[in-house]
This record gives C-alpha cells, sequence and structure tokens, in this order.
C-alpha cells in the first residue's frame, strides 16, 4: 500500500491533492526534525532562559562546547568511542562465527542454542545487572576483576542475541552450491567464509552494525556498573550527571545532547546503504 494511499489522498486529484500532499510532507518533517533543528540551533545559541528552545538563534556561539569541555564531556565522549569502537569490532566478530555456526553446522542441542540466544534478548537490563556486577567483579575461572575497566564494559556487549539471529537468518539463505563449488576449487573453510560468505552478508553486517552501534553507544546501566570513577564515564551517565548539576546551565546540557546525538547519525549515514539493501532483502525473503 502507497503512503498516499493510506493517507486517503490518492483518490484526490488535481492542485488540491499536490497541495493536501505538500501540507502532509510538511508536518512530518517539522515533527521529526523540528526537535533535532531545535537542538542544533540551540546548542550553538547563547541560551539564558532555561525554558527557551527557538528553531532561529538570537547570537551564535561555541560557549556552550567550552563549558562543555571544562566540565570533562570530550573525556567522557572519548570514553564512549573507547567501548563503542572496540565493544562492536568484539561483537561483530562474535555474530559472524556464532552465525556460520548456526546456519552451516548442524550439532545436537542447536535448536536449544537458538532457543537461549532469544531468551537473552527478552531480559531487561535491570534483571541482570546484580548478576553482571557479581560476574564481573570476579571473573569465572581466571578469577579477575573488570570493575573499573574498559574490559568490564566492552566484554558484556561483546555478544548480543539480536545481531547473531540477524546474521544466521541471513546466512541461511546464501546458497550452499557456492560453498561447494569453492570447496571443488581446492578453497578451505575459512577461505570460502571469508571470500564467498561474507562478502555476501555486506547487506546483514550493515543492520548489525547500525544496531550494534546503537545499542552499545547508549548504554547506561553497564557503565554505570562497571565505572568506579567519573573519569570512567561514558556520555550518556554524564549527561544524567551534568541535568542534575544545578551549575551547569541549559546551554552545556544541549551542546552535550548534540555530541552524544551526533556519532548515531554519522554511524548511520556510514552504514546507510548496507543497511538499506539489508532491511530490503529481508523483506523479500520474509
Amino acid at each position: 500500500m502507497r503512503f498516499d494511499s493510506a493517507l486517503g489522498l490518492e483518490s484526490r486529484r488535481g492542485v488540491g491533492a499536490t497541495t493536501a500532499k505538500v501540507a502532509v510532507y510538511a508536518v512530518m518533517v517539522l515533527v521529526f526534525t523540528g526537535p533535532l533543528v531545535g537542538l542544533l540551533i540551540s546548542a550553538f545559541s547563547k541560551t539564558l532562559d532555561p525554558t527557551a528552545f527557538s528553531l532561529w538563534p538570537e547570537e551564535l556561539t561555541l560557549e556552550n562546547f567550552v563549558q562543555a569541555g571544562e566540565k570533562n564531556v570530550y573525556l567522557y565522549l572519548l570514553n564512549s568511542f573507547v567501548v563503542v569502537g572496540f565493544g562492536l569490532l568484539l561483537q561483530m566478530i562474535v555474530s559472524v562465527f556464532a552465525a556460520y555456526s548456526l546456519a552451516r553446522k548442524k550439532f545436537r542441542g542447536m535448536s536449544v542454542v537458538l532457543l537461549l540466544i532469544l531468551t537473552t534478548m527478552m531480559l531487561p537490563e535491570e534483571v541482570i545487572a546484580i548478576p553482571l556486577s557479581i560476574v564481573l567483579a570476579d571473573l569465572p575461572l581466571i578469577h579477575t576483576n573488570l570493575i573499573g575497566t574498559y574490559a568490564g564494559m566492552i566484554l558484556p556487549v561483546g555478544a548480543w542475541g539480536f545481531s547473531i539471529l540477524v546474521m544466521t537468518e541471513f546466512m541461511k539463505d546464501v546458497p550452499v552450491e557456492l560453498e561447494e563449488a569453492a570447496r571443488i576449487d581446492g578453497a578451505g573453510e575459512l577461505r570460502t567464509f571469508f571470500t564467498i560468505i561474507l562478502p555476501l552478508c555486506r547487506p546483514a553486517l550493515g543492520v548489525i552494525g547500525v544496531f550494534g552501534f546503537t545499542m552499545i553507544w547508549d548504554q547506561y546501566l553497564l557503565p554505570l556498573i562497571v565505572a568506579t570513577e567519573s573519569s570512567q564515564w561514558t556520555l550518556p551517565i554524564a549527561l544524567r550527571s551534568l541535568r542534575s548539576d544545578e551549575e551547569v546551565g541549559i546551554g552545556v546540557l544541549l551542546a552535550a545532547s548534540l555530541l552524544a546525538l551526533l556519532p548515531s547519525i554519522i554511524a548511520f549515514l556510514a552504514f546507510q546503504r548496507q543497511f538499506m539493501r539489508g532491511l530490503t532483502s529481508g523483506a523479500i525473503k520474509g
């Protein structure tokens, strides 16, 4: 069903229909982009009134970002980049290898493994917060304390059920004949995986890349559990601290919010082609 027909605009003809479409689209653009434009403008404005949130700046300035630096916002931003960079890399590596095993290997209890992976997506973070903190304080087998370290923020996000399931379903649709042909030509399993299967899964990699980045970037409870000093905070925790600080003005908070928003937008734009191809492929296969 077309979008304009869903809104009841398809049956209308002529100038009136065109005007109605333009009006509907303009309202949608205003609703969805208005807050983002307001955030962008206000972050670069001298906002003296905490209730002022204008779409047109009175005076552009970088003072809010300078004050944000004085509040160590850029340190928290760097911490977030470190966690999301290594965490997303680890998550994608675990996802592709786990998905390959589930999609291509047949072993006893595979359905149980899939069920357990699916179960992890149903548990709220608050439910596993205390057990997770106990495990991180005394890592099993090696008995290492990861509290207060970057590793404590990275390892728990290294495996995500959503990414594994997406990659698994996508790899199942890769023709087995391609692998058989590669093996006939003398290619080993790893070479077949990296040269045949993985390149064909780029759309799925784009999907799990965008969702994985957003999931790790927005983590709040995990860094709150692991961080023992304010210098270890990530940006989401810093935003909560800035909001409760009476000495911090609304301009600084808006500047920090903009810094927290931009990486997600950039990540989407970077993976946009693969992301859209992945969603389209999933819709066609479904």
